[in-house]
């Protein structure tokens, strides 16, 4: 079972010149909803379409045009919030962040400052030394995305894309309990993970639909307790914020690089300017993009063209009662149900898709036979054929089902199921019907058996001599035999006969 560790997290000790520190990291996940319009408008959210072709009249500002709330947006932000078990804000309102930015056309980002839409929650985050830790989240709000300049196009000019504009997204702020690069990102692994369950993200970092802000810091030890006993930031060093992360790897690389940044700042006598920074992974390091704003700099207003939201607690209940079983809920019926190990229920609610198809391979059948087959045989082949998903299966969850029931029933070996397996997946067909027509077939008449294992004793008469002295070399004449028959030979009757005969 997990070890779960919920205030006082193993953090990850970096020894300076000097002294050793640890690492106090929050993070900032900007996670794009799951809808086909954006947040105030009706424009699509297609990804890849031809740059400003998915821009309406009010995500370009024109005069007049009026924002007009996407009712799905929030029910998706509700959604996310019940999945990490997070208060729902029954009353929330939309503010105006003011800043200039060229593929910002109104010149302001509507968000949610004072009164966000999902209060506090909590992420179960596992780790690899097979613990667990509670990350606690701040706060979930609305916000809408900007749009993208594009720089690498013409050596004098930039161009602006507002396809982005105004995708809704949902800003997870956690609080600052994360203590190492490694858990980083198993946390927004874990998140999305439960974002792919709930279908309220994708999950896609490739395309930018989830990207992370990461706030780094350092401490002497005993001073990150200090903070959890009265919640005073004095006792943590000046943070950092490493702007738009959209990589696991990136993501780990860029914490460890900063954190030493800034012990040998703190080492060298000077202090750590709060600040936004970027990461260059061809350089391995941080550098400074902007001095770090705080919420006054951006002059915060209620969003004047926006009323209050205002949602009833019978809408948010019916929206809990349609959530899908979460990752973490599923693992432990798989555990419990089908006698799984933690490592292979882990793999196998890894997503929905995956999830779903060992349900089908398992009903009716050994848990653990179809964990080992999924996982061992069908990811392993997945793997190798360009890394396909699970979607992409050539073998259906039936026809493993049906190469599993052959083995059970006797009909074939395991030897030969995996033989039959590789057929299925790159030529098809039923696994019945191909064991029929190829004949596959196990042999199971003791009487076949016992002549072919007269054969092999009778022409190897000097490894008899030997196997009468070691019992141990039998094994030898065991597979003589299977490949006397093709591998078709019932390996249990083989064993017993080849026993028989020596021992005779």
């Amino acid at each position: 079972m997990l070890d779960l560790t919920y205030d006082l997290p193993k953090p990850k000790v970096i020894s300076g010149a000097k002294h050793d520190w640890e690492l106090v990291i929050g993070m900032e996940v900007h996670a794009q909803v799951s809808s086909n319009a954006k947040l105030f408008s009706g424009a699509s959210t297609r990804f890849g379409a031809e740059p400003n072709s998915n821009v309406a009249f009010v995500d370009a500002a024109m005069p007049g045009m009026l924002p007009v709330i996407n009712e799905y947006c929030v029910e998706q932000a509700v959604r996310t919030g019940l999945g990490l078990k997070a208060d729902i804000n029954l009353r929330s309102a939309f503010d105006r962040k003011n800043y200039f930015y060229p593929d910002l056309p109104q010149g302001y980002q509507i968000s949610q400052l004072y009164h966000p839409i999902v209060g506090e929650g909590e992420v179960l985050v596992e780790l690899g030394d097979g613990t667990a830790r509670m990350v606690r989240i701040e706060r979930i709000h609305m916000e809408q995305d900007a749009g993208k300049s594009i720089h690498d196009m013409d050596p004098n000019m930039s161009f602006v894309d507002l396809n982005r504009t105004g995708v809704c997204l949902m800003e997870i702020v956690s609080r600052p309990d994360i203590r190492g690069p490694e858990e980083a990102a198993a946390y927004i692994v874990k998140l999305r993970q439960i974002m792919r369950y709930l279908g309220t993200c994708d999950g896609n970092m490739q395309n930018g639909n989830l990207r992370a802000d990461v706030n780094v810091s350092i401490c002497r030890p005993g001073q990150y307790e200090k903070y959890q006993e009265t919640q005073d930031f004095s006792h943590l060093g000046t943070r950092c914020e490493i702007k738009n992360m959209n990589s696991m790897r990136f993501i780990q690389q860029a914490i460890d690089v900063e954190a030493r940044r800034q012990i040998a700042i703190v080492e060298a006598g000077g202090s750590v300017d709060q600040e936004t920074r970027l990461y260059d992974p061809d350089k391995g390091e941080t550098r400074s993009m902007r001095s770090k704003e705080e919420a006054h700099d951006y002059r915060y207003f209620p969003d004047p063209d926006l009323l209050p939201l205002e949602i009833e607690q019978g809408w948010v209940d019916d929206i809990a009662a349609a959530l899908p079983e979460l990752p973490d809920a599923k693992k432990t019926r798989f555990i419990g149900d089908f006698g799984l190990t933690d490592y292979d229920a882990s793999v196998l609610t890894t997503d929905v898709d995956t999830a779903a198809y060992f349900e089908a391979v398992a009903e009716g059948r050994d848990g653990k036979q179809a964990a080992n087959w999924t996982i061992n045989e069908l990811f392993g082949r997945l793997k190798r054929d360009d890394d396909k998903d699970i979607t992409e299966s050539p073998v259906s969850p039936a026809q493993l089902g049906g190469i599993i029931d052959l083995i059970g029933k006797g009909d074939i070996s395991g030897k030969i199921g995996k033989d039959l397996f590789e057929i299925i997946y790159t030529e098809g067909g039923d696994p019945a019907d191909v064991v029929e027509a190829r004949g596959m077939k196990q042999v199971t008449d003791t009487g076949a058996i016992e002549a072919a294992v007269d054969e092999v004793i009778a022409a190897n008469p000097a490894q008899v001599e030997k196997a009468k002295e070691n019992p141990k070399l039998a094994g030898w004449f065991v597979g003589q035999v299977m490949k006397v028959t093709g591998g078709k030979a019932n390996p249990k009757a083989v064993n017993e006969i080849v026993a028989k005969k020596l021992n005779g």
